[in-house]
């Protein structure tokens, strides 16, 4: 019999997973918003601070991803130049900003496989972008695993 009085335990992996999807969906919004009215990321953080889906997320994740996007926005958008058919001020901001997370997540979070990033991402395309937008996006991510990640890949 499992005594529930015991130490607490740490977050199942189906659990943490679920947290970072909410947290990249949340992420997904704040840059969609930072693209339409720049603003410091910390201003982001504390707009979303109380969003309706922040106590299902990953708050940790969701900071992390919206400040190493923004840190590194110039450096993200010169590689997806590389992989991409069009710049980025060409892009459509979902597909936007879901390619940058998506980029940011291949280059700096080696923790999370590259299969993830790129479900992750076309599946928050396919609730949030154009029509046909996650292939556009499930093709450009594709490409950048193959560039960033050729060992996993």
């Amino acid at each position: 019999m499992r005594n529930d009085l015991t130490m607490p335990t740490e977050p199942s992996a189906r659990t943490l997973s679920s947290q970072r999807s909410v947290a990249r969906k949340l992420a997904l919004q704040a840059l969609y918003r930072w693209q339409l009215n720049e603003c410091p990321w910390q201003d982001l953080i504390q707009e979303f601070h109380d969003a309706e889906d922040m106590p299902r997320a990953d708050r940790e994740y969701f900071r992390g991803l919206l400040e190493g996007v923004c840190r590194a926005r110039e450096a993200l958008d010169a590689e997806l130049s590389a992989w991409a058919d069009r710049g980025p001020k060409l892009l459509d901001p979902i597909e936007h900003a879901i390619l940058l997370i998506g980029v940011y997540e291949l280059r700096h979070r080696q923790d999370v496989p590259y299969r993830v990033v790129i479900n992750e991402a076309v599946t928050l395309a396919k609730r949030f972008g154009a029509t046909d937008g996650h292939k556009y996006v499930n093709a450009v991510l594709d490409r950048a695993a193959r560039a960033i990640r050729p060992d996993e890949h």
